[in-house]
């Protein structure tokens, strides 16, 4: 009997919500201007929350796949740190020496952490132009001067060919390997390997290509040319240059030893003794990445708050609407409840018709926002993937802000007294 009356409840309770539901769509398209205005309202601010909330997200994905071919077990010797890089424009920097070819090359020879491997390198030119038989280059191809090293240090993957042997190094091969954009612009869809281009007037042999990187804050990587560190200090011939030195290990738990041991031996290639201080930098990679991803998360922050603020905006112009609905049915009410409509029957009524406009703006602004965003990530060559948190916070929202701008409403038509609602004109 008991399972009897309960089951009775529920099919009634069901009837209620779905008769509720067809007064409220009934009453929406009976304003349709107002409800679509309204709707309207509600998807501006959710689509301000789910496309910074996106924008940001797809942000923080290409940070953590730029990152990610690097590992957590890479470092890199340099004239700075990133302190010292933030500090360059203060009195209290430190000015550091450049990092010479000789002491790189020192420090290669010297270094013998076990299950590491050292790559010298340097930025030798960032404009130059490239030539083949058929065609040139803007002047915009940046050259990378590096040893056998630098492409697994820098987690750089040949898709096709291969890349610099030892031999090709400390014998001076005229042979490079290129970016995946010569293969679409230079040699028209065509494997670039084995062709050969001129750079200043020197040709060389493309021994490989690699897999496409895309760009990273708005820096093309497929259209860089890596060449022998030799050949490119002897053609890039300049003063003062500051060479890199990065370390690649096999097992990342001796991470930390490793970069002691180089602090140590580049410390003792500099001359210092304990009482001066280090006169370059060093950066691991997952001091990058956790950097990077600090601010990512201050950017987040910032997202919630600016949509929510939009949100608020949308939530007060909801009940603004709501209440006005209120006033203009007040007769409606005044008929609804001398037929032996109950206060919470009338409260639900304006409930449900809060939460379906709500929710239709969600929807709305959802899809706006997400397409907001991909379109976005494109432009800025983010990676985009789907924002799920940022989808559920839509809706979450949405439904609170119905809640809280129908409730007021809803109690409202529902403390009305049916004589004066009768009287209302």
């Amino acid at each position: 009997m008991y399972f009897y009356y309960i089951s009775n409840l529920r099919a009634i309770m069901f009837k209620l919500s779905i008769e509720n539901m067809r007064i409220a769509l009934t009453s929406i398209r009976s304003q349709i201007l107002r409800t679509c205005i309204t709707v309207f309202i509600i998807a501006i601010g959710i689509w301000a929350l789910v496309g910074i909330l996106a924008v940001v997200s797809a942000l923080r994905n290409t940070i953590l796949n730029d990152f990610a071919s690097m590992g957590a077990n890479t470092f890199t010797i340099l004239q700075y740190d990133v302190s010292g890089r933030m500090a360059k424009n203060k009195s209290v920097q430190q000015v550091n020496p450049v990092i010479t070819y000789a002491q790189a090359q020192e420090f290669k020879k010297e270094y013998s952490f076990p299950l590491t491997s050292v790559s010298i390198s340097f930025n030798a030119a960032n404009n130059i132009e490239v030539k083949n038989d058929y065609m040139k280059t803007d002047p915009e191809v940046p050259i990378i001067g590096c040893d056998e090293n630098y492409l697994a240090n820098s987690g750089l993957l040949v898709q096709q060919g291969r890349n610099f042997s030892y031999t090709d190094i400390v014998n001076d091969h005229f042979v490079c390997v290129v970016g995946s954009d010569f293969s679409k612009k230079m040699f028209k869809n065509q494997s670039p390997v084995n062709q050969t281009i001129s750079i200043r007037g020197y040709k060389f042999k493309i021994i490989g290509m690699l897999k496409e990187q895309g760009s990273t804050f708005g820096k093309n990587e497929d259209q860089r040319i890596f060449i022998p560190i030799q050949i490119a200090r002897s053609i890039f011939n300049a003063a003062n240059v500051n060479y890199d030195i990065k370390v690649g290990l096999m097992q990342d738990n001796l991470l930390n030893q490793a970069v002691d041991q180089a602090t140590l031996d580049f410390r003792n290639i500099r001359r210092l003794t304990p009482a001066h201080h280090s006169n370059f930098g060093i950066e691991r990679s997952d001091d990058l990445i956790r950097s990077m991803m600090t601010q990512v998360n201050m950017l987040n922050v910032a997202a919630w708050v600016i949509g929510l603020i939009t949100v608020l905006g949308s939530s007060i112009a909801l009940m603004n609407i709501m209440l006005v609905s209120v006033t203009e049915r007040t007769r409606e009410i005044g008929v609804r409840k001398a037929l032996g409509a109950k206060r919470k029957t009338i409260a639900v009524q304006f409930f449900t018709e809060t939460i379906i406009i709500g929710q239709l703006g969600g929807l709305l602004g959802t899809m706006l926002g997400i397409l907001t965003a991909y379109a976005l990530a494109q432009v800025m060559h983010f990676n985009f993937t789907i924002p799920w948190t940022a989808i559920i916070a839509a809706f979450t929202t949405t439904f609170i802000v119905a809640i809280i701008s129908g409730l007021y409403p809803a109690v409202k038509a529902a403390k009305l007294d049916p004589v004066e609602a009768l009287r209302y004109e």
